[in-house]
């Protein structure tokens, strides 16, 4: 069952949020270790420093690229994500250079290390975390094995992932990150050194309490993105967007395809390992990789996103950049998705990995356009209210406020 709206927010916290707003600005130093292929948690760093600087705040990006990890000696690479030396002095420095206010961290895993949140403890630093995955509870980060959602390692000591292999189908990389979770949750890195975390939607902070995380800690704030509104047309078809991987669920929507032959296409934007599943199938028009502009272009004229992903997802950015675009989004009825749908009002929900009840979804989709297209209105309106730029500024500045308060307060 999806979860209802959560509740508009009190005159207390408009009032709390107007005045951070109003308040001086901050010099924020960004925490990020990038990708090897670029991804969503990297376009929504790239975001939140472009939208704290449009509003007159100094920030300095500290950023590691995994694209080091080529050259890095595998025992060095191991080393590096348990504690990073480098890190520290990186810190040290830039506190003296950039003398920041607070560190705002995105993901640390595997160069920058956890070695940043005792750096920055140091220097009696606010820290922020955003948590993009699961990581800090479940070593693969994903909550997924064998094709299905797993939490195994939730509130546990997380040697499963070992014995199951859960990183990269590799028992001594599955190691270094349970002894990396398991070592600093002993250490009270996790419980003592972040002063603010912030999940993507409820049902993700219920989980991470779960895992051992303090709830006092935890504030909910969406990802963003800035579309202008969807002009008035036809619509055709349905899109997916995204990396053609298993944990995104290409096999269930290929296998759909398969089974119920749609009268109208399902375009598909994005490449990965799976990308064969959909290579001549009936209905699949294939559109390789899109600049952020052609995926909202797609988004304005096609029926509804498609979002059949196997994994529980933290905040699918496709997710916000449909409603901008007034379209509705069929997902699958697990994590995110059915935190963040209201069923028949944003989108529709099916069972996830059953390809049937994804092919009688999408048919019931085009056997309804007035239904569909009532539901991309109030996937617009729900954008307007939560998912733009100007009301995720107000409750960073809030959480940013919250947690220096917070550390001026304990020092």
């Amino acid at each position: 069952m999806a979860l209802a709206c959560p509740a508009p927010p009190s005159p207390a916290s408009l009032a709390r949020a107007a005045v951070a707003a109003a308040a001086p600005p901050l010099r924020v130093l960004v925490a990020h270790n990038r990708y090897q292929q670029r991804g969503g948690e990297d376009a929504v760093v790239d975001s939140e420093v472009e939208l704290l600087r449009s509003r007159g705040h100094a920030v300095h990006e500290y950023r590691r690229d995994n694209h080091e990890l080529e050259t890095m000696p595998p025992a060095a690479a191991a080393g590096q994500t348990l504690w990073s030396r480098r890190t520290v002095a990186d810190i040290d420095r830039l506190m003296h250079e950039f003398r920041p206010d607070l560190v705002h961290v995105h993901n640390t895993f595997p160069l920058i290390s956890p070695s940043l949140y005792w750096a920055a403890a140091r220097h009696r630093l606010p820290v922020v975390q955003t948590l993009h995955n699961f990581r800090l509870v479940c070593p693969q980060g994903l909550m997924l094995r064998e094709g299905r959602p797993c939490e195994d390692c939730v509130g546990r000591l997380p040697w499963r992932a070992v014995r199951h292999r859960c990183y990269r189908d590799s028992a001594a990389q599955s190691a270094v990150l349970a002894t990396m979770i398991a070592g600093h949750r002993g250490l009270g890195t996790w419980s003592r050194k972040v002063t603010r975390y912030i999940a993507l939607n409820d049902f993700c902070r219920d989980r991470f309490v779960a895992g051992g995380l303090p709830a006092a800690k935890l504030r909910v704030k969406f990802n963003f993105v800035d579309v202008p509104a969807p002009p008035d047309g036809p619509r055709h078809g349905f899109l997916f967007v995204g990396r053609l991987s298993a944990e995104k669920g290409v096999g269930v929507l290929a296998q759909a395809l398969r089974a119920q032959r749609l009268e109208e296409p399902v375009f598909v934007a994005g490449t990965g390992p799976e990308q064969h599943l959909l290579e001549g199938l009936p209905g699949v028009v294939r559109l390789g990789n899109l600049a952020p502009e052609q995926v909202y272009e797609r988004m304005r004229s096609t029926r509804a996103l498609v979002l059949p992903s196997l994994c529980y997802e933290n905040f699918p950015r496709t997710l916000a950049e449909a409603f901008g675009c007034g379209q509705p989004v069929i997902g699958s009825r697990h994590g995110a998705m059915a935190a963040l749908l209201e069923e028949h009002r944003t989108g529709l929900l099916f069972a996830p990995g059953d390809a049937a009840a994804l092919a009688s979804t999408l048919q019931w989709a085009l056997q309804h356009p007035g239904e569909l297209g009532e539901m991309g209105r109030r996937a617009r309106a729900r954008y307007e209210r939560e998912l733009t730029g100007e009301s995720n500024y107000r409750q960073l500045l809030a959480i940013y406020r919250e947690a220096i308060e917070s550390t001026c307060q304990s020092s």
